[in-house]
């Protein structure tokens, strides 16, 4: 299993990775180092690897930096898929430690864990509100574990949303009853934002794909939203993905806040200057609430706050960078010469292969397209240069921004859409053949 973040110490070698895990904690330069290296291992697959790990999970040690190894160690080992290690992370469920517990529940799932030693361990744990009940129903789920329905029937009433929304997933997937999933679909607009996340992992886990308009609209990462989509539709052919699917998913990549069910509100309008601070907040619910105020603040008095806030952070907030983009593209009425300077931001960021910043990119197309339509047509093809590693994203982007483009000749729309009409992901596919047939209509 492969993640985007996983080689994010290029400069560390597998053997020097090896090495630190290896040598006394006492004679680390720092204690991170620990974490570091079995962190690493994830790009180092084969027997060492695999050995030194497990030796990480045998330390002894109480020091925080050892207990945090050992968790990253169990998450690395499960990774690999390393059946292997099956005893070494079974034996951290009697841990006091409740975060290596967790992570090794997470592991056992991953690895399939059939021991009968292992489960009934799982099943006194998820009778202790102390634990991660909700990731101890996620695995026993997983590894089909009927027997431990009636305490997870009765956690469908848990006071913690997170719980009850696994709880309700479980009996989806176990007891083959539906009854309660609406309760699920209720949570993707709780206060709290990662209780909305979760209702949406609930909701993929049981491919409840009846409620992806609802998903589109919950107000959290829209990389979250799309994640659902791919999840539930990822494996679809390209015929199958009608013309509403793929509107809620051009809905998710224009991201529009007023097509948003925000949970937040302000009780007086701010000021500009807080509007734009707001696009920093952790919370997306707060930072669409802030982008739909911004609105209302004239260009010529936004920029220099934004040139300020740009220079000093958001070019390296991935939260923000995203938000900045819809910002910046979202009106064309920028005073000379903020207008290059703007768009000289937004063509970097379509350019920027930084994988935090993927999300960016997309919208950042967008903003291209609404400030300069006169220019797309000429310049997409370099966004999508096989040197830049366009991701399917960016792609799907510039089919939706080709299709909204008027002026441009019909022959001229088509050979685009023609371009994309083999591409190798399934939804670039179909929104290209769905430009297509409505050009030729």
């Amino acid at each position: 299993m492969v993640g985007r973040f996983d080689n994010i110490h290029p400069e560390l070698t597998c053997n020097h990775a090896l090495q630190i895990l290896a040598t006394p904690i006492e004679q680390l330069e720092s204690q991170s180092d620990l974490y570091t290296a079995a962190s690493h291992l994830i790009n180092c697959p084969g027997s060492r690897t695999e050995l030194a790990l497990m030796a990480v999970l045998r330390h002894t040690s109480e020091e925080q930096a050892v207990r945090i190894a050992k968790r990253k160690s169990v998450e690395v080992l499960a990774r690999l898929g390393c059946s292997s290690a099956m005893s070494a992370i079974g034996h951290c469920l009697w841990s006091d430690d409740i975060y290596l517990v967790e992570n090794s529940v997470w592991a056992l799932q991953q690895l399939n864990c059939d021991d009968p030693a292992l489960i009934a361990q799982l099943l006194t744990l998820l009778a202790d509100e102390k634990q991660n009940q909700r990731v101890l129903i996620q695995c026993l789920t997983g590894l089909k574990v009927v027997c431990a329905l009636d305490v997870i029937n009765a956690l469908q009433e848990s006071e913690i949303p997170g719980v009850r929304g696994a709880a309700i997933a479980s009996i989806v997937q176990l007891a083959n009853d539906e009854s309660n999933v609406f309760k699920i679909v209720e949570q993707l607009t709780l206060p709290n934002q990662m209780d909305r996340q979760c209702a949406v992992q609930d909701l993929i886990d049981i491919g409840a794909s009846g409620f992806l308009a609802s998903i589109a609209s919950a107000p959290i990462s829209p990389a979250f939203r799309m994640r659902a989509f791919r999840k539930m539709l990822g494996h679809t052919d390209s015929e199958f993905l009608d013309a509403s699917t793929l509107s809620l998913v051009d809905s998710i990549l224009v991201d529009d806040p007023s097509c948003i069910n925000i949970v937040h509100k302000y009780d007086q309008m701010p000021g500009c200057d807080f509007l734009l601070n707001d696009l920093f907040n952790t919370d997306f619910s707060r930072c669409y609430l802030a982008l739909m105020g911004l609105r209302e603040c004239p260009s010529e008095d936004l920029w220099p706050l934004i040139e300020e806030s740009w220079e000093r952070e958001a070019h390296n907030d991935y939260g923000a960078h995203y938000f900045f983009m819809h910002l910046l593209g979202s009106r064309s009425d920028w005073p000379q010469p903020v207008f290059d300077h703007v768009l000289k931001i937004v063509k970097e960021s379509i350019a920027n292969r930084r994988p935090q910043f993927r999300k960016s990119r997309a919208a950042a197309i967008q903003a291209f397209q609404n400030l300069c339509p006169d220019l797309f047509i000429d310049s997409f093809p370099h966004f999508l240069d096989e040197k830049l590693d366009p991701p399917w994203d960016c792609r799907y982007a510039t089919v939706m921004c080709v299709d909204r483009i008027s002026g441009v000749d019909k022959v001229v729309k088509e050979e685009i859409f023609n371009r994309f009409i083999e591409d190798s992901d399934p939804f670039v596919r179909a929104r290209a053949a769905k430009s297509l047939a409505n050009s030729t209509d």
